[in-house]
């Protein structure tokens, strides 16, 4: 502003000058009058500016900013309003697979190409500390609701929240369906509770160095996921809590996690409740109980459960128990199923690994000589059936109490929304006892590949 004064000061000056000098000198006071009342005239008009332009800063300043944020990129479509109050977002997750399977025994219908998942993902927030999320899956043979919560969030250490989610017991379960190693979960998966629904307080401690769990749920057979609707007259408690003591402290230990996941609950006979059938990696199921064998009573699990990422390197391992009373008739028993897994990771083109995946530092473009990024991976797995189930509750001529799987597989991650999988699984069964027939009488061997679009 005072270079604005000087300017037009100058101006009058010169123009004064200019009549000043070509005036008559029996005009010359009259010249001087004259300048003097421009002078004050550009002086108030000067100071005029002054006090809009003073009213228009502070007229911004207390305005609001009440154009909406919209953003559109690698992580999603997202819009809200300008203080953040209210967010949309959309996100998807689609999973084309294929399955071929090896010395079948000529089993019909089992090679062929999916779709795994077709997911449109609806999250936000309203007023501020209600987050919610709406999940359809279209994949597979019939569409299903996946998720559907809302959350408050009093504090980041302090969040309820209610509908239907993932019990928080099992490590790789509560892994996101885009992160994995492979196209499948590994057998300790079969023994935990997938999606119900219920109520959960949870959060997140010291800067995530604890994360902690616990709800209350209508309670599901192992490896489910629940209905929109169950009437069961108990509840299932299920609780996690898991340390990461390092995080942040940038060295080899950052990367360390550990902790224990678990549920118990009781399931009445008249309900009908199942204590669950177990599958392969193929999703072959090798393991059922009979006809007329239900839940009755007290179901527990326990799941102690690790993981390691430092720099390339990724380790997941986690050991699962599942414990339910079982009647059929007049005969009852107490089964105790267990299982355990170890699957570990390495980036060849030296991306740092993590639980949420991998972002590659040369997405792919062969244009410019960039390949994306690219993960090694390798698992083993048992899961043993309680030797009580047969004969009485399974059928030891159809189904295995023992299975062992190990696979290896190539991961590439073209960049950070593309995914293409492909990997070799062969699972062994034995245990049960009298000649295998279906899927157990010789080992599985099948090779998945997998294209994945996740944004």
């Amino acid at each position: 502003m005072k270079k604005l004064n000087r300017t037009f000061l100058a101006i009058a000056l010169a123009g004064g000058f200019a009549v000043f000098r070509n005036a008559r000198a029996d005009e010359t006071s009259d010249a001087i009058k004259a300048l003097k009342q421009q002078i004050q005239e550009l002086d108030a008009k000067v100071k005029a500016l002054e006090r809009q332009q003073k009213f228009d800063a502070k007229s911004s300043d207390s305005r609001p900013k009440e154009t909406p944020k919209i953003s559109i990129g690698a992580n999603g479509f997202s819009a809200g309003s300008a203080d953040s109050n209210f967010v949309f977002q959309l996100h998807g997750l689609l999973q084309v697979d294929n399955h071929t399977f090896f010395n079948d025994g000529g089993i019909q219908g089992n090679d062929g190409f999916l779709l795994r998942k077709a997911r449109p993902i609806f999250q936000g927030t309203v007023y501020r500390d209600f987050d919610f999320m709406f999940v359809p899956d279209f994949g597979g043979s019939s569409a299903v609701i996946q998720d559907a919560y809302l959350n408050y969030r009093f504090k980041p250490w302090l969040q309820l929240r209610a509908g239907k989610f993932k019990t928080p017991v099992g490590l790789e379960e509560l892994q996101s369906d885009s992160a994995t190693f492979f196209n499948e979960r590994a057998l300790p998966t079969t023994l935990l509770p997938n999606r119900d629904i219920g109520f959960q307080l949870w959060g997140n401690v010291a800067d995530g160095r604890l994360s902690y769990a616990a709800g209350v749920f209508n309670g599901v057979g192992d490896g489910r996921s629940t209905g929109n609707s169950d009437f069961e007259d108990h509840r299932e408690i299920a609780a996690r809590v898991f340390l990461q003591p390092f995080q942040n402290f940038s060295n080899a230990l950052d990367g360390l996690g550990f902790g224990l996941g678990g549920t118990w609950g009781k399931f009445s006979p008249n309900a009908g409740g199942l204590p669950g059938s177990y599958s392969t990696d193929g999703q072959e199921i090798y393991f059922s109980y009979t006809n007329g064998v239900v839940a009755d009573g007290e179901h527990w699990r326990l799941s102690p459960q690790v993981c390691y990422y430092f720099g390339p390197l990724g380790i997941l391992g986690e050991y699962a128990i599942s414990d339910q009373r079982v009647i059929k008739g007049a005969s009852s028993a107490d089964l105790r199923n267990t299982a355990w897994q170890i699957a570990v990771g390495w980036t060849l083109t030296g991306e740092d690994a993590s639980y949420k995946g991998i972002a590659p530092k040369h997405p792919f473009d062969p244009g410019a000589n960039q390949w994306g990024a690219f993960q090694l991976v390798a698992r083993y797995a048992e899961l043993d059936v309680d030797d009580a189930a047969f004969p009485i509750y399974a059928n030891p001529a159809t189904f295995a109490s023992d299975a062992r799987a190990w696979a290896i597989g190539l991961n590439w991650y073209l960049n950070k929304n593309i995914r293409f999988n492909t990997s070799f699984s062969r699972t062994t069964f034995s245990g049960g006892g009298g000649p295998k027939a279906t899927v157990t009488r010789r080992p599985e061997e099948i090779l998945f590949t997998r294209l994945q679009l996740a944004f």
